[in-house]
């Protein structure tokens, strides 16, 4: 074969700097995040009004909080598979859609019932984002910066908890009234989800998925060339696809470890850090029952400012360096110590800064660590044709430790005591640490590398008769790389 002055298309995208296309890449994930964030966790401080304006029993309460995780669960795992069928891009827009319904619908809800109905539907179109927003950030990424790139995407969950609170007291603070209060927050969280609705339908399908999938080379490198404005451009070449049911995905022993440390790992983080975060402000009220609402807010976001947002920095700037894998089990680790020391010190529960000191490191931790790793770790291990499907059982088990941790916290602080219910989310940390020991180590190398090839391991590779896309790229012939097996893409 005669040379090409352009790589395969799998290996462009793995070598390319970082570039204004992935921070747009990036910008976009990273909207519909800030919304997945902001409306789960916006509903911790809501529920407290909600709870005095509508008198709901302890039961209520608990469901109201956590009925969200329970549609993100299935709606991660409908939606995840749904774009290894029908492909990303058609997902990306479709929950930022039902995102925009849902927060509007809970806003105008006129009874708790209703409420209940639309936050469904807001969890379900949140739970589609998260494989999705990874995954197709995951595909667009350099190999090296890789964990860096869906990162910031996964970071912009800070900005979610903090805008929460802060819009809460600058409400609160109006003279705002809580009944109104709590449906102006519910209501803004579609204001970023209708935006993204615009973006996403902008945003090409994933290359990697367009030639990897659909066999449809020649469009993806057209595709890249024009979002990159040039900057990554791959050589034309016959299409090869991979094919791989969903049966033998989930019976295959690799695929099936996989899961196990992904979904796991996200069960017991979820399981940890939801049950706290959102019942953070009935924590507080336990250590401390003559704050008011507003002091009790403030505590609730000075914690997130002082200590989860170092932790997100912190991560993103070190994910790649430290390792995924590593940071993964060096966060868990943290994180049983923290919760331990808080169920084992005498006093600590009842003094609110001691308390918040410790309580804070464990925030720093979740975020440098595995709350942000949980995220990454599933776009990468999984081959392509099960990569949105992996990452959507992973993050729907994920969001079912959620909604068992916000929903039984109430009901075990009130049984167990604060101190019980944190040693069990210490044992619960420490578990994380121990299933972190099955995943691979997927900083630095490839996604193709990482997933260790689909022949190999269940997935059917199928030279595509006709790329039904004209080729884009003139004046370069069709050709792989000599001396290399045949580029994933190529």
């Amino acid at each position: 074969m005669s040379g090409s002055r352009f790589p395969g298309l799998t290996h462009a995208l793995d070598e390319a700097p970082v570039s204004r296309f992935h921070l747009r890449a990036a910008l976009v994930s990273g909207m519909g995040f800030f919304t997945d964030a902001y409306d789960l966790f916006v509903i911790g401080i809501a529920a407290i009004l909600i709870k005095q304006q509508w008198q709901l029993s302890s039961g209520r309460l608990a469901l109201l909080n956590a009925v969200m995780l329970g549609a993100a669960c299935l709606g991660a795992l409908v939606f995840g598979r749904v774009a290894d069928l029908a492909g990303r891009k058609r997902v990306y827009w479709l929950v930022a859609v039902i995102m925009v319904v849902g927060a509007l619908g809970s806003a105008l809800s006129p009874s708790y019932w209703v409420l209940i109905a639309f936050r469904f539907v807001l969890g379900f179109g949140v739970g589609g984002d998260y494989p999705v927003s990874a995954v197709l950030m995951s595909e667009y990424a350099n190999r090296k910066d890789r964990g860096r790139l869906v990162g910031l995407v996964f970071s912009t969950q800070a900005l979610g908890l903090i805008v929460g609170p802060l819009v809460a007291l600058a409400l609160l603070g109006a003279g705002v009234g809580d009944s109104l209060a709590w449906r102006v927050m519910l209501a803004l969280g579609a204001v970023p989800a209708a935006a993204v609705v615009y973006l996403r339908r902008r945003m090409p399908e994933s290359p990697r998925y367009q030639a990897q999938v659909q066999g449809r080379y020649q469009h993806a490198v057209a595709d890249l060339a024009q979002f990159t404005d040039g900057a990554v451009v791959g050589a034309p070449a016959p299409a090869i696809t991979h094919q791989m049911g969903l049966r033998a995905f989930l019976t295959h022993r690799r695929w099936l470890l996989m899961l196990a440390g992904t979904a796991g790992c996200w069960f017991l983080l979820d399981y940890a850090y939801y049950g706290n975060t959102i019942s953070t402000p009935q924590i507080i009220a336990l250590i401390s029952p003559h704050s008011s609402t507003t002091t009790t807010i403030a505590i609730q976001l000075a914690v997130f400012v002082v200590a989860a947002v170092p932790g997100y920095a912190l991560g993103i700037a070190r994910l790649d360096r430290i390792g995924h894998r590593r940071l993964q089990l060096i966060g868990f680790a943290a994180l049983a110590l923290c919760f331990a020391v808080i169920a084992l010190v005498p006093g600590l529960t009842t003094a609110l800064v001691p308390f918040l000191l410790v309580y804070g490191a464990s925030y720093f931790f979740t975020e440098f660590g595995p709350n942000m790793t949980t995220f990454v770790l599933p776009s990468e291990v999984f081959p392509v044709t099960m990569r949105a499907t992996g990452h959507g059982i992973s993050a729907g088990v994920g969001k079912l430790g959620a909604f068992i941790g916000v929903f039984l916290f109430p009901l075990l602080s009130s049984s167990l005591g604060l101190r019980g219910t944190l040693l069990l989310t210490a044992a619960v940390s420490l578990a994380g640490l121990l299933l972190t020991l099955v995943l691979p180590e997927p900083a630095g190398r490839s996604l193709e590398e990482v997933s260790s090839g689909e022949a190999e391991l269940g997935g059917v590779p199928v030279a595509a008769t006709a790329d039904p896309d004209p080729p884009v790229v003139l004046g370069v012939e069709p050709e792989g790389r000599p001396g290399s097996p045949p580029d994933r893409a190529a």
